[in-house]
């Protein structure tokens, strides 16, 4: 049981770390999609962005794996810098982000297309630039969705299995996650191993599903 609960804190960390990754591109981007502008070029961008969603987890894997492959063209520049990704703790963090990314987007965009432009105007009559009413008036306001979307995004690395396994594979002790460990036992025939740990994982899980419920009640209710 040990061993499990080592296994879930170290899943959990990695998972961890793929928010961290994600955090400045994610609440840019939902920010960036929520305000007026081309609208052509918004949906394309969204598009893009929510690929992660509808494509099969092995398939953006194989992409992953392809350009951060030491023949691949972002593989052999962070090979020049001393970066490796592929079959390390790193790629797993890289594919958790990646997956995680379109929950996070929509979650930004809808929690910065709900909020009040008069405030913002508000802000800016009173001498604020544009970014500092953003970082004072619209970061603040917007706080209990940009959460919410972490913890989906958080949630989301912490079940992925098909990028990861391409990317970072299944190396016990090294980038080995809960999901890669439960299919590995399942395939050796221990049922009782892999069962325990998906109880852990649902336990885990069960418990941020709720809290991100609470963050999206108290934000419809702040806005009543």
């Amino acid at each position: 049981m040990t061993a499990d609960l080592h296994l879930l804190a170290w899943s959990a960390w990695l998972a961890l770390c793929s928010v961290v990754v994600l955090a400045l591109p994610a609440v840019g981007m939902g920010y960036w999609l929520a305000r007026p502008g081309t609208r052509g070029a918004r949906a394309v961008v969204e598009a893009v962005c929510m690929l992660p969603l509808v494509l099969p987890p092995t398939a953006v894997g194989l992409v992953l794996l392809e350009l951060f492959a030491a023949q691949g063209p972002l593989g052999a520049w962070l090979e020049r810098v001393g970066v490796e990704l592929v079959f390390t703790p790193a790629g797993v963090v890289v594919a958790g982000a990646v997956m995680g990314l379109p929950l996070w987007v929509r979650s930004a965009r809808g929690a910065f297309e709900q909020l009040d432009g008069r405030w913002v105007a508000v802000a800016r009559t009173l001498g604020r630039t544009r970014w500092g009413a953003f970082v004072s008036v619209e970061l603040p306001l917007a706080a209990r969705g940009l959460l919410a979307g972490a913890l989906l995004a958080f949630c989301r690395a912490l079940g992925e299995f098909g990028a990861t396994i391409l990317l970072a594979g299944n190396i016990p002790g090294r980038t080995q996650t809960v999901p890669l460990a439960i299919f590995q036992r399942a395939q050796a025939g221990d049922d009782a191993g892999a069962l325990r740990l998906v109880g852990l994982v649902t336990a885990a899980a069960f418990a941020l599903v709720l809290v991100h419920e609470w963050l999206v009640q108290r934000g419809r209710g702040a806005r009543a």
